[in-house]
């Protein structure tokens, strides 16, 4: 008996580990595969019992798809539109570092050598670089980091079938986990709730936290009449879930924008606005969704975020701060069962 358990054992890792260089490649398509099977599964569970668990799953996977990619692709196509105006502001040299050393010059009296002062980083000679080979290695860079169309094509594959699988067995893979796991049922129970509410709230903390934060700036340059306005409120939003980062690195040098083009009410407007409303709702929701609902200091929570960034890529802004937070749940269940019963807990501590 003892060395059937051992050799059962010793499948079990080297599987394991198989399947885990199965997986690795394709390992960013299987955790947004997760993400969305999680996002989704409410849903799918209200629809399931009306018109059946797979044709609801296929449902939501496409009215999702719809929902998503329709409102992203105009929001790109505008956004790309106005990324082609400001680099073309930049090449004719209507927004380069001449036009900032002029400014200066004429406002306050003194000669300032902004090229010298920025280095190498030139706006101008950095549409130079693109424009010639410079380009080539950027694009190259791009398609080697999405692995080429091929790769592209059968991650998104997998990740559309993951999903929706993840949302037909999504039930029986819970009574699964139950079945081989080794806790008792108070703890599992435990568990898989704290884990439900350290997801949620990393998913609303970080998304929801970006979004209010790029429409806000959105806003505020759309009634200033700032140009590209749609551009910046989508690079604002993509900023805002990486950390010490976020929209102050749109709204601050708009401002100063603003004030070189000559419009100096419209830039103080600009750097108040952003102080203010803007970097408030970023340093008062961030942590009171994201890290007082997890249960997960503010302090680890940023912590998982950069982390996980460097671990899992882009998506490690969702899965980092959930790794920390699982390992803190993990421990404090640990430690309670391994506490010594009080009297009267029936031999268990009380939870």
């Amino acid at each position: 008996m003892e060395l059937d358990r051992g050799v059962l054992a010793a499948a079990i890792v080297v599987f394991a580990a198989l399947s885990l260089l199965v997986v690795l490649p394709l390992a960013q398509y299987v955790l947004l595969a997760l993400l969305l099977g999680y996002v989704l599964y409410p849903l799918q569970r209200r629809l399931a019992p009306r018109i059946g668990s797979r044709i609801a799953s296929g449902s939501l996977i496409v009215a999702t798809a719809l929902v998503v990619l329709i409102p992203l692709g105009t929001v790109i196509t505008i956004a790309a539109r106005q990324a082609l105006q400001v680099y073309r502001a930049i090449r004719s040299g209507n927004l380069g570092v001449d036009t900032v050393e002029q400014f200066i010059g004429e406002q306050f009296g003194v000669a300032v050598d902004v090229s010298r002062l920025l280095g190498e980083f030139n706006p101008n000679e950095l549409v130079n670089v693109v424009e010639g080979s410079g380009g080539s290695a950027l694009f190259g860079g791009v398609m080697k980091v999405f692995g080429g169309l091929s790769d592209v094509a059968l991650g998104l594959t997998v990740l559309l079938f993951l999903t929706y699988y993840l949302l037909v067995d999504g039930s029986a893979s819970m009574r699964w986990l139950r079945g081989v796991s080794p806790l008792s049922d108070a703890a599992w129970s435990e568990l898989v709730e704290r884990v439900d509410q350290l997801v949620w709230a990393v998913i609303v903390g970080n998304v929801a936290v970006a979004v209010v934060q790029g429409v806000l700036t959105g806003i505020g340059l759309v009634v200033l009449d700032f140009p590209s306005a749609v551009f910046w409120t989508v690079v604002t939003v993509v900023l805002g879930l990486l950390p010490l980062i976020g929209a102050f690195i749109v709204w601050a040098p708009a401002a100063a924008y603003l004030l070189i083009i000559g419009r100096p009410v419209a830039a103080v407007v600009l750097f108040v606005y952003g102080a203010t409303v803007v970097s408030l709702s970023d340093n008062y929701l961030r942590p009171v969704i994201g890290g007082r609902e997890a249960g997960l200091n503010p302090g680890l929570f940023v912590l998982g975020i950069a982390g996980g960034l460097f671990v899992f890529g882009f998506l490690g802004v969702f899965f980092g701060p959930v790794v920390l937070g699982i390992l803190k749940v993990v421990v404090e269940l640990f430690a309670r069962e391994r506490a010594p019963a009080g009297p009267g807990d029936g031999g268990r501590r009380a939870s």
